[in-house]
């Protein structure tokens, strides 16, 4: 194998798929990416995979030789990340040879890799229908529910990320038992797809790891296109082609929670309030809140055309800010965690936001305000011992 490439390209690339290499390998090969260079196409593919996440990654390169081989995935992006940029870089390495040399106009390294036959295969499930999604609706997606995810390997279901068809649009949902986020992506599926359906002949429905979704969601705002991505599910695995680059993942065995369910049908009290405002009220009181077991009280006075915030931690203070609101229904007096509330806040960008709930002790509804319940942000209170 014999090649020559941009710094600047082996870098970055090095470093998208490094994040699919195993920081505790199972086995020594997994430590490392696999590289094949292929004279033909003109391209170096770099692959990293830790038997869960897999990503792949090519780039322009002066192929001399065809060949493949795997490099230590640390050590070799450490070298390639301290290089100059400017400087053009040659990788060999001879036929049986494991010692590649890396040679840039400072000098050369040389590093011991692994044959590329140890290196496992990615589950490439090419397989009937792809799924053709617009990349920039599916980020935003992401961005709106991954944090709603659990992180408790033991609810092993919700540390992923629902997925679903609904018409011609993506339903993504997230939920770790105390709050959920579904956000609703309308014109999603790429012009032209077919919309396929689940083995059950049912509309399609997978949950991904979130691990792998957040990568997914890195790898498309890291490089915006207009390019729709295909997405494949198939025997347990996904695939996602995009561009030149290829994400795998495993999916989430079991039946998801039919969330829809858990959302109230009407509400008696709603609390319109400025996004921006309600945001830093909830942050400023968050530090006191944080002493004490993250409870903020949320007080409504429709009277007064207000929202009062406290938080008490015993023994260190107490805080309380009104933000002005417009108010419909009885008073209530509700406690929420501050930071499920601010998460939520955070997931919105419209200037207004709604709170809508019917007790103190039923779930409440936090959405946008004229964004058509595209975003729907569920919190269970939190109870309040009086």
């Amino acid at each position: 194998m014999k090649l020559v490439c941009s710094q600047a390209e082996l870098s970055s690339s090095l470093q998208l798929v490094s994040r699919a290499v195993a920081s505790r390998p199972t086995h020594p090969v997994l430590a490392n990416v696999l590289l094949t260079a292929d004279a033909a196409t003109g391209r170096l593919s770099l692959t990293g995979y830790d038997l869960s996440l897999g990503i792949q990654t090519s780039l322009p390169a002066a192929v001399e030789s065809s060949g493949a081989i795997t490099l230590p995935a640390r050590l070799f992006a450490e070298i390639v990340s301290r290089l100059a940029a400017d400087s053009p870089l040659t990788l060999s390495c001879g036929e049986d040879d494991e010692q590649v040399a890396l040679t840039s106009l400072s000098g050369t390294y040389r590093m011991r890799g692994m044959p590329a036959e140890d290196f496992p295969d990615l589950p490439l499930a090419q397989s009937g229908v792809p799924i053709r999604l617009d990349a920039q609706s599916l980020v935003k997606g992401l961005r709106a529910t991954l944090f709603a995810s659990s992180g408790d390997e033991s609810k092993q279901l919700l540390t992923g990320v629902h997925l679903r068809l609904v018409g011609n649009g993506l339903e993504c949902a997230a939920t770790d038992g105390h709050r959920l986020a579904v956000q609703r992506l309308d014109n999603a599926i790429a012009l032209g797809s077919e919309t396929p359906l689940s083995e059950a002949g049912e509309p399609f429905a997978v949950t991904v790891p979130a691990r792998s979704l957040r990568e997914l969601e890195r790898l498309l705002s890291g490089r915006p296109s207009d390019e729709p991505l295909s997405l494949f599910c198939e025997r347990g695995q996904v695939v996602v082609l995009w561009a030149d680059q290829v994400l795998t993942s495993r999916s989430l065995d079991g039946t998801y929670p039919n969330y829809r369910q858990l959302l109230p049908e009407s509400f008696n009290r709603r609390l319109n309030l400025d996004r921006r405002a309600f945001t830093a009220a909830l942050e400023r009181v968050a530090v006191l809140a944080d002493q004490h077991n993250n409870v903020v009280k949320i007080s409504s006075d429709p009277a007064a055309g207000q929202v009062q915030i406290q938080a008490d931690a015993q023994d260190v203070g107490s805080g309380s800010e009104a933000v002005a609101a417009l108010i419909e229904g009885d008073p209530i007096e509700i406690a929420f965690n501050v930071r499920y509330l601010l998460d939520g806040l955070k997931a919105m960008t419209a200037e207004q936001v709604v709170l809508q709930c019917n007790g103190a002790t039923t779930p409440a509804v936090l959405a946008p305000v004229g964004e058509d319940g595209s975003f729907t942000y569920l919190v269970m209170p939190v109870q309040i011992r009086s």
